[in-house]
């Protein structure tokens, strides 16, 4: 018999807004508190220390809107983030600071939030000035390097997500991006190429992740159907396997780091687990009384302490500890 899912580890309140996005940072080289980034639709970012179950700080530099996307750069002392003002910003919290280092302007207001590739360069992946048009920053130079073309005819629509990564070969950085035609594009980023491309979904993809380890993704969107594709050799895109939901409607997917478990964020205010490997369903988190936003796994190396967070409507941010010894 199958056991009941379990309760949260504890929740944080107190955004007094929908949370759109969350960021762990766990790992630092010195002792010090866990952390967990948020951003509400209220353009406000919260520093919550995990020990204490507080927040630290609370940023404000989107001008009362949006923030979509949160992530850390070299250090927890210096973040981005990513507004509904048409603005990425880049703070440094070093020694208790809360200050704006600099922006970026964005000139498009579409769904799409950026993708941060921090390996031998740093890469931020945005929006581009046409709805399905998105674009490669090189972090240091603060230069375009690379630039996805749209559609003559606009038939992929908008650019709804994306996902940079680097191959193990050590070639060109590549990006996922989701389209709301339902397909999802590869691009070779330096040859600013389309490599492969496929429809997976009826609706627009609202969200993906991948496991470049594996060369599998995994991507939702408004429908009831999750789906897991993989890439093969010569980088097609392909159908690995449809896993139907009982409600439809997917915010959020990620993959936790170790490659062991996949959550999803639910329009029907629940966070699923299923076994990565097989995409077996494991279990249904239930806590939530409004849609849920965002889920983000923390980054522990300490297998017990790895944790689930998960940002909804209801300004709530729940807490998980599940499947940790996996």
């Amino acid at each position: 018999m199958a056991l009941p899912p379990p309760d949260p580890k504890f929740d944080l309140r107190g955004v007094s807004a929908e949370v759109n996005c969350l960021h762990f940072s766990c790992n630092a080289h010195k002792p010090c508190p866990s952390l967990l980034f948020s951003g509400s639709s209220s353009g406000q970012i919260h520093v919550w220390n995990l020990s204490t179950r507080r927040a630290e700080a609370v940023l404000n530099g989107h001008g009362g809107r949006s923030v979509v996307w949160i992530h850390t750069l070299s250090d927890r002392d210096r973040i981005m983030s990513q507004g509904r003002d048409l603005q990425i910003c880049t703070w440094n919290l070093a020694e208790g600071r809360n200050e704006v280092m600099g922006s970026i302007p964005v000139d498009n207001l579409g769904f799409c939030k950026c993708s941060l590739l921090n390996t031998e360069r740093c890469l931020l992946a945005m929006p581009g000035t046409e709805s399905s048009q998105v674009q490669v920053m090189d972090m240091e130079s603060k230069k375009i390097i690379s630039s996805m073309p749209s559609t003559a005819d606009g038939a992929w629509g908008m650019a709804m997500c994306m996902k940079l990564w680097q191959p193990k070969s050590g070639s060109s950085p590549m990006l996922f991006v989701g389209y709301e035609d339902g397909s999802i594009a590869l691009w070779n980023v330096l040859e600013h190429r389309l490599v492969s491309r496929h429809i997976f979904h009826k609706e627009p993809v609202m969200s993906l992740d991948f496991d470049c380890d594996n060369a599998r993704g995994v991507c939702g969107s408004s429908e009831n159907i999750l789906n897991v594709w993989s890439l093969d050799e010569q980088q097609d895109l392909k159908t690995y396997k449809t896993q139907e939901l009982v409600n439809p409607g997917i915010s959020d997917v990620i993959i936790r780091r170790d490659k062991k478990i996949l959550a999803t964020a639910g329009w029907d205010y629940r966070i699923r687990i299923f076994g990565w490997k097989k995409v077996k369903p494991l279990a249904v988190l239930q806590y939530h009384s409004a849609i849920v936003h965002c889920v983000s796994f923390s980054d522990h190396i300490i297998p017990e302490e790895r944790l689930l967070a998960a940002g909804s409507k209801d300004q709530r941010i729940s807490l998980w500890s599940i499947y940790s010894q996996t």
